[in-house]
């Protein structure tokens, strides 16, 4: 996991309760901020992980090379 994919969760984790604390408070703006948040979260986490599998290809064809 790298750093993208750990901020990313993180990030997506606090938009999600922000969202729902805007649900419980009535808060549509909170709540609007929140699921922006969460959506934001997802998609570094999904660049974070899609950096890592190009990086683990990249070491895969180096290590096939080698042989």
């Amino acid at each position: 996991m790298n750093r993208d994919e750990m901020k990313g969760k993180a990030e997506a984790a606090k938009g999600k309760l922000k969202k729902g604390l805007g649900k419980l408070t009535n808060d549509p703006d909170l709540q609007n901020r929140g699921e922006a948040e969460e959506i934001s979260g997802q998609t570094r986490d999904a660049f974070g992980r899609g950096r890592r599998k190009v990086g683990e290809a990249i070491e895969d064809v180096g290590k096939a090379v080698k042989r």
